[in-house]
């Protein structure tokens, strides 16, 4: 019952974080716009100033959404790869989806000076990008899944992921070897990731994606929970234990192969926030373990986002460095605290 009123509190006070930062997020930044000139903007009040409407609509407000989307997302998959491979250091591009849209992306701006002008021009758009994030992605994830039918051992799968990631990572290197300096810089800010430059139009495809890979994450809690105690005890549970690996799996590779199309590959969140939330809610239940990394995922993100912008200067850092920096720390500071209170 104490554990209850405690995990109650704690979801309110996460509840109440989420909406500080989000409003926090569409608040701060080079430009600073009042919390009630934010607030009437988004319920369709006067707005002191119509640049900062216009700024909050089209700026801040998508990027805002985009960090809950990318923080939410990012978390719940690498919760899903830890519990399915039993490794604490196991996150969302373990799997190689990274390494694939990386190769993607790589093959478009690295590769852009052998296209016809015309094409050239279409490769290196926004969209041109995201399609060849997707692409790589995509078949990362389709090899993965045709050796994951193809093994029983779930070890296995994890090993043929990582050997994927490799691969294509070598590919983007000696493609990065005869690029120019200019095809080097794009590529590299790509790679530092992005919450900007998304239209509503894109943030609703994101939205879609996301969307679906929460749903069939919450529905393969029960499955998580029996798979705490290993592969044999679920199956003498009942559990159709191919077919909520293959769930699990699609689940992530839908989050995360989303999320680095439109953001670019941002590190640290998926295997850190796990932790967090572990580590707040001391529990392994993952009927709570699911809202609480949800949600620490959307805070933990909005925050770094705020940071980032650097409120006050016109300069925006790279996120992508800024999740590494806050994160790292953090979970450092609570394992070295659980371990004192133990």
């Amino acid at each position: 019952m104490a554990n209850k009123k405690r995990n109650t509190i704690l979801f309110v006070i996460l509840a109440l974080g989420l909406l500080l930062m989000f409003f926090a997020s569409i608040s701060l930044g080079s430009v600073l716009i009042p919390v009630k000139d934010v607030f009437a903007s988004l319920t369709g009040g006067h707005v002191e100033k119509s640049t900062w409407e216009y700024i909050i609509i089209n700026y801040r407000l998508p990027k805002a959404i985009t960090a809950v989307l990318v923080g939410s997302g990012l978390s719940i998959s690498g919760l899903l790869m830890q519990t399915l491979f039993r490794n604490p250091l196991a996150g969302p591009y373990v799997l190689g989806l990274s390494s694939g849209a990386s190769l993607g992306v790589a093959f478009v701006i690295l590769g852009a000076g052998f296209l016809p002008s015309f094409l050239s021009v279409i490769a290196l758009s926004s969209y041109g990008i995201v399609l060849a994030s997707t692409l790589g992605s995509t078949l990362v994830l389709l090899l993965v899944l045709v050796v994951s039918q193809r093994l029983r051992d779930t070890m296995a799968i994890l090993i043929v992921g990582l050997m994927f990631g490799s691969f294509t990572t070598a590919i983007v290197s000696v493609l990065t070897y005869f690029s120019t300096a200019e095809q080097l810089q794009k590529f590299t800010f790509w790679s530092m990731g992005s919450l900007g430059n998304l239209s509503w139009s894109t943030i609703g495809i994101l939205t879609f994606c996301v969307a679906i890979g929460l749903l069939l994450s919450a529905n393969s809690i029960k499955p998580l929970n029996a798979l705490l105690l290993g592969e044999n005890y679920a199956k003498s549970m009942g559990l159709n234990f191919k077919r909520a690996r293959l769930i699990i799996i699609f689940a992530t590779s839908i989050l995360a192969g989303s999320i680095t199309a439109f953001a670019g590959p941002i590190a640290f969140v998926g295997l850190a926030v796990p932790h967090i939330a572990k580590l707040t809610f001391q529990t392994s239940n993952h009927t709570i373990l699911f809202w609480s990394t949800l949600f620490f995922g959307s805070i933990i993100m909005l925050f770094c986002d705020i940071v980032s912008q650097m409120p006050g200067f016109n300069v925006t850092l790279p996120i992508n460095a800024i999740t590494s920096i806050i994160g790292a720390p953090v979970v450092i500071w609570l394992l070295v605290r659980k371990r004192n209170f133990q």
